[in-house]
């Protein structure tokens, strides 16, 4: 499909155009990769340049095409991604809005927007990774509070959080998918201890979390006890459905660059790597369509993706990587040369058949889902 753009959206485009040409030459230096407190004031500090600009919203209050626009406009300049604030941003945040209660839209919505408090997520365990229903962190009900006690795993951005969005089981008699419930947990309670993951990219932006008896307000439920599996889909579906967005945009880039290299190198020369590259065009070409339409389609039923996410993310996990194999065919050694940052993102792409959900889950979603077979046994 192929989004129209309408008189007033092109005058959008135009006017993020003129602004992040003027707000990005002002930008600090990056930090190092490692250094989490000044990541967090980078990425936070850029949040709130799009907030006092009006650009804060963006993520959730805009049209689709708007939107879409803002993330070409903004990968397009190089403009910073959202970092640090990815899971308030993209998962917590949109989760919130979608079901949470009035009071809890006022008390979490803003912070995120602008920029003042960052979020984790505290879904994975050690034994309930990708068969996230078997988790067993326990929370028992104590007066106006639970009392939470277990473990999680791959804690996305614990080590700079305010707050973590965490699955907790309130009724261990309950089926495996009930009796879970979503809590709004802060990230400064007693109890709570973060030991960061090194990954293989050498990046500590996960961490296992040890819950010893820490006490979460019953306030900071989101929707209704025993009813947190259901409302985890709908996290997931806008992390699967449109919380890679902005990563099509970036690989579209990649494989231009990637393009203009070999016809300079001599690799062009080779038919194979020439069908390689134009396969791989097709491909992001094809991904950017079906993104357009899981955001229309998100934004037609209320603003919570479909299952179409779950398409998306399949294809693009793999696509990813074989854009990053792709690179080292073109650039050979020089690839090592390329600095921390560039190899980093190639060895993250190793991670993303495994995140969000691995491939053989997001290809159940669609066997059963869209296509309507019966579950395996």
């Amino acid at each position: 499909m192929e989004l129209a753009y309408t008189e007033e959206e092109e005058e959008f485009r135009a006017r993020l155009r003129e602004w992040l040409a003027a707000a990005l030459p002002g930008l600090p230096p990056k930090p190092d990769p490692l250094d989490w407190p000044a990541r967090r004031a980078y990425d936070c500090g850029w949040q709130r340049r799009l907030y006092d600009a009006g650009y804060g919203h963006v993520h959730w209050d805009a049209s689709p095409t708007q939107r879409l626009i803002f993330l070409e406009e903004t990968e397009r300049a190089g403009a910073p991604y959202v970092g640090a604030n990815f899971v308030g941003l993209l998962h917590a945040g949109p989760t919130i809005a979608a079901e949470g209660t009035p009071a809890q839209r006022e008390r979490w919505l803003e912070p995120v927007l602008r920029g003042d408090e960052v979020w984790c997520q505290g879904f994975s365990e050690p034994e309930a990774g990708s068969d996230l229903a078997a988790l067993r962190t326990r929370a028992v009900r104590d007066g106006d509070a639970y009392v939470v006690t277990g473990q999680k795993i791959w804690t996305s951005h614990a080590e700079a959080a305010d707050w973590c969005e965490l699955l907790v089981r309130t009724d261990p008699d309950a089926p495996r998918h009930r009796g879970i419930s979503w809590l709004a947990m802060p990230m400064d309670a007693p109890g709570i201890t973060v030991r960061p993951l090194r990954t293989l990219a050498g990046s500590t932006e996960f961490a296992e979390m040890f819950l010893d008896e820490v006490r979460v307000p019953v306030a900071n439920r989101v929707g209704e006890e025993n009813d947190g599996w259901r409302v985890t889909m709908v996290t997931l579906s806008f992390e699967r459905g449109t919380a890679f967005v902005g990563e099509v945009v970036a690989c579209r880039r990649v494989l231009g660059e990637l393009a203009r290299t070999a016809r300079k190198n001599g690799t062009w020369d080779d038919p194979v790597l020439r069908r390689r590259l134009g396969r791989l065009g097709a491909e992001f070409q094809a991904l950017w369509r079906l993104t357009q339409w899981n955001v229309s389609e998100a934004q037609a039923s209320g603003g919570v993706p479909g299952t179409g996410g779950s398409v998306f993310k399949l294809r693009y996990s793999h696509a990813r990587q074989e854009l990053y194999d792709a690179a080292a065919a073109v650039l050979g050694p020089e690839a090592l040369d390329l600095g921390r940052e560039w190899n980093q993102d190639r060895l993250s792409s190793l991670s993303y058949t495994i995140a969000a959900g691995t491939s053989q889950i997001q290809q159940n979603i669609v066997a059963e889902r869209i296509l309507g077979l019966p579950k395996g046994r």
